[in-house]
């Protein structure tokens, strides 16, 4: 089964990336689970959302996993909430970030020997949506890092599921995607 955490702060889309993420997977016919988990209702209170997916039917619902994955899409969450909780020696890290991969080992000794990848998703989402919401950039990074799917069709994928929204907003998203996709260091 692969895992994934979302760490994020409401308003920041985790919630719709998990879920925009789950409608793809499931169109493979794989069995998925996309929820979350929020310590406070309030926008920018830190959150986490997660997705499973299986070749079969996924009968854990529970919020705690090991993450083949973890998805940083706060840059700050990185120093205060515990995202290396319940890890395996195989978990990858993607963290949006400005800083360079070293600058942020530098910053956060925990992650060091641990595998992570960078890409400034804030920065991504502003230049090609024009605001800081970073999940499709995420989605993007994690994309390249896992394999799961080749760009061409997870953007097909994902037009299909923001398809409710004007062109203008699905062409900047699909920027964002590739945008990230091709940045993640």
């Amino acid at each position: 089964m692969l895992e994934i955490r979302w760490h994020s702060r409401a308003g920041q889309g985790a919630v719709t990336g998990a879920k925009g993420l789950a409608d793809v997977v499931s169109r493979t016919g794989k069995h998925v689970q996309a929820f979350a988990f929020y310590g406070s209702a309030k926008r920018g209170a830190a959150m986490t959302a997660y997705n499973r997916v299986d070749d079969e039917v996924i009968l854990n619902h529970e919020k705690f996993m090991h993450p083949d994955y973890v998805l940083v899409i706060d840059p700050g969450l990185t120093y205060t909430a515990d995202i290396t909780a319940n890890e395996k020696d195989a978990t990858k890290y993607i963290i949006t970030t400005h800083l360079s991969k070293e600058e942020l080992l530098e910053s956060q000794p925990k992650l060091k020997g641990r595998d992570v990848y960078v890409v400034d998703c804030m920065q991504i989402s502003l230049d090609t949506i024009g605001r800081a919401i970073p999940n499709t950039p995420m989605l993007g990074a994690l994309m390249k890092v896992s394999g799961m799917f080749d760009l061409d069709y997870f953007q097909n994928a994902m037009k299909s599921v923001l398809a409710k929204f004007p062109q203008k907003i699905i062409d900047a998203n699909m920027a964002a995607i590739e945008n990230a996709y091709n940045s993640v260091k």
